[in-house]
């Protein structure tokens, strides 16, 4: 169905080969996984496939064939209806591949009038039902929402749902599920499959989530730098896998059994550093101009302590109002809601703070956002990205001892030191998410609010990820609410737990006890849904 031979690929300024001389097929129907770390070239070859590589990158040689058609010699009008017709893709980051000034529902039927024969009343119709075939609640009244309106997963689903619904024969899914949490995920795992098996569908799943790729592939190539270095069925792949790399990759994953042993912090851990006290957050939507504000409730009653050099995990179904917490903590939302409740950090109430009282703060409290492609600014450099807060922040700091502290942060979050002088689109989705962290650690925070920083990271690189939070905390104290849907990653660095559902706190425990022991339904469902390695 789809063969890719000697595919080479090279940075025009640099010469410099991002995949080089690939080859690989897939067969119709099949379910192949391309598997590797970040940047070895995984999605570039997507993009190639497609003919949508960024202007910086040349294909060399090679060709692309889909049933016999060499997809290269074709004019961009003919393959304009192959690309979103019979070849679709999801893309990695669904908050940049969505345009923030259409409709939800018009980028949908966008896809619907292009390449299906759906017309009039029709194509509406068509669309609501994608948009309730991936799990959008109210798909009816949320399909004149706008991007900004949904939540990360809920984001990612209406991207799938804009590459099914032209019914392609190949569909090249991009870290699908890397947004959802594993409720969902599994949903959407299920989902894929039934419409895989419908209509014949042939899938190329990039993706790092090992236990992902157990379940629903059936074949896995695994590249690094630029070359594949194994390909195996997926029962080979994961019991006899024969290249080094592939070993370092299974043995990466984290998990309970290779939690560290963390050396107790000298703190008293009587007094919490955070404390959040019966915080409600509800967006302000405007219906009509004059009229007040109609109040969403997102967070209801919320309350938990953090303290020093502990880790607290926020988890639950996507849009049930963690990064919401995590954004009013951050005082990102003061203008969008209205907010109700506590929340003391150093004695002081971080929700009512104002001017000059506030810089402190935010100089102690940092956060990671979920979407790193989306929280760097496009036309700074990566340095230039660093220095911004210690400058703000930590404006003591001579120019010299600045360059110093960038150097250090791009040594400890496994950066090349000439990234400094380079762009985020110049990087890969997972060296996009360590430039965030980097940037959230550059001002030295007491509490690093971590939205699913690790979700975009391959589980080599996520790690050394996790490891470097942990040698920071021990070494600093630093305590962390970390959001995220990866369970292996709460096993790995969580103390406690918190479970979400439909903005309130349902359950709260040691992370060992609310994991094996899961005493509330939704948690309980929650667990249930995890794939297992």
């Amino acid at each position: 169905m789809l063969e890719v031979t000697n595919l080479t690929l090279r940075v025009a300024a640099t010469g410099l080969k991002v995949v080089d001389g690939i080859h690989f097929c897939v067969t119709k129907g099949e379910t192949a996984a391309l598997v590797g770390e970040s940047g070895s070239g995984k999605s570039l070859t997507a993009l190639a496939m497609l003919r949508l590589l960024p202007a910086g990158i040349q294909i060399e040689e090679g060709h692309v064939f889909l049933d016999k058609t060499d997809l290269f010699a074709l004019s961009e009008a003919h393959m304009r209806r192959v690309r979103g017709g019979r070849m679709a893709m999801i893309f990695q980051e669904p908050a940049t591949a969505l345009n923030p000034i259409l409709r939800v529902g018009d980028q949908i039927i966008e896809s619907l009038r292009l390449h299906t024969s759906y017309r009039g009343r029709a194509l509406r119709e068509r669309a609501i039902w994608w948009l309730d075939k991936v799990g959008i609640e109210q798909a009816a009244q949320r399909i004149d929402d706008y991007p900004f309106q949904f939540s990360g997963g809920q984001r990612q689903r209406i991207m799938i749902a804009m590459a099914l619904a032209s019914e392609p024969d190949i569909l090249i899914a991009d870290e699908p599920t890397t947004a959802l949490d594993v409720a969902i995920q599994a949903q959407i795992l299920e989902l894929l499959a039934q419409i895989q098996k419908e209509l014949n569908l042939t899938v190329l799943l990039i993706t790092h989530d090992l236990a992902v790729v157990k379940h629903v592939a059936d074949r896995v190539v695994l590249m690094r730098e630029g070359k594949i270095v194994e390909q195996a069925t997926t029962e080979a792949f994961f019991q006899r896998p024969k290249h080094p790399y592939a070993k370092q990759l299974l043995d990466a994953v984290p998990s309970f059994a290779k939690r560290p042993q963390k050396a107790p912090t000298e703190t008293n851990q009587t007094l919490p550093l955070l404390q959040v006290n019966n915080l409600s957050v509800a967006y302000k939507q405007k219906k009509r101009w004059l009229a007040p504000p109609v109040l969403t409730p997102i967070v209801k009653d919320v309350s938990f302590d953090l303290y020093k050099g502990e880790t607290l995990a926020l988890l639950g179904a996507s849009g049930c109002g963690k990064s919401t917490v995590a954004k009013t903590l951050a005082r990102l939302l003061d203008d969008q809601t209205q907010i109700s409740g506590r929340a003391r950090l150093h004695h002081q109430d971080l929700l009512t703070l104002q001017g000059a009282a506030l810089k402190p703060q935010r100089r102690a409290l940092q956060i990671v956002f979920q979407d790193p492609f989306a929280s760097l600014n496009p036309r700074m450099t990566v340095g230039e990205i660093l220095a911004e807060g210690l400058i703000s922040l930590r404006p003591h700091l001579s120019a010299v001892q600045r360059q110093q502290r960038i150097e250090h942060l791009l040594d400890v979050t496994a950066l090349p030191r000439d990234s400094a002088q380079r762009y985020a689109h110049e990087f890969s989705g997972g060296q996009r998410q360590r430039i965030a962290i980097a940037r959230a650690l550059a001002v030295e925070p007491e509490v690093l609010i971590c939205d699913e920083p690790t979700s975009a990271l391959d589980v080599s690189v996520q790690i050394q990820i996790l490891d470097l939070l942990l040698d920071l905390q021990q070494l600093t104290g630093l305590a962390y609410l970390f959001i995220t849907h990866d369970f292996s990653v709460v096993e790995y660095i969580a103390d406690r737990v918190a479970i979400m559902h439909e903005g309130r706190i349902v359950e709260k425990g040691e992370t060992k006890q609310v994991l094996l022991q899961p005493q509330h339904p939704v948690s309980r469902r929650l667990i249930q849904a995890v794939p297992k390695l």
